[in-house]
């Protein structure tokens, strides 16, 4: 299976970072192709609403910048990992503006199953970013999900947390 990760937190040794790569490690080993987008340390800009994609650029955005990158291989994924910190009560600005650009595609055509991982430096706040993955994201997509995986503070490193979403990545 083709496993698309959209990494939402600037930090690369962060909590968030250390949720992904316990799940990659899981799903390497059973062998799926994973790829990694670290989306807040990429050049991606936010959506112009300026319809390019649905008119002349049959699908393409009239912007050129890395999301190129992502939606190169959206239609191509069978599983959607999204994972970030918890800002403002929902996820990254950086990953919002990345999920934004997909309009671009719009959901996509492979897409069986989603998943979302949030870290965050307390308990209690992951309400608003998992109504949004159950609404907008494995909802509208109508994907299987695999899960709202949340871990306040050092509980994303913790034996039982990484063993969890290593555990999600080998049974994909």
């Amino acid at each position: 299976m083709k496993v698309i990760v959209l990494q939402g937190s600037a930090r690369t040794q962060g909590h968030t970072a250390h949720m992904v790569e316990a799940f990659v490690r899981g799903a390497r080993e059973a062998g799926h192709d994973v790829t990694v987008f670290d989306v807040a340390n990429m050049d991606i800009h936010g959506c112009r609403g300026c319809e390019y994609c649905h008119t002349r650029g049959n699908g393409t955005c009239i912007q050129k910048d890395d999301m190129g990158q992502i939606l190169d291989v959206w239609n191509e994924l069978d599983v959607l990992v999204l994972a970030s910190p918890v800002y403002y009560g929902s996820i990254s600005g950086q990953l919002a503006c990345a999920l934004h650009r997909t309009y671009a595609l719009n959901k996509p055509k492979n897409c069986k199953a989603t998943a979302l991982f949030l870290s965050s430096g307390s308990h209690n706040v992951y309400d608003a970013a998992s109504r949004m993955y159950h609404g907008f994201v494995q909802g509208y997509f109508g994907t299987k999900d695999l899960g709202v995986y949340t871990a306040a503070g050092n509980e994303a490193e913790s034996p039982q947390m990484q063993q969890r979403l290593h555990d999600l990545g080998r049974k994909l």
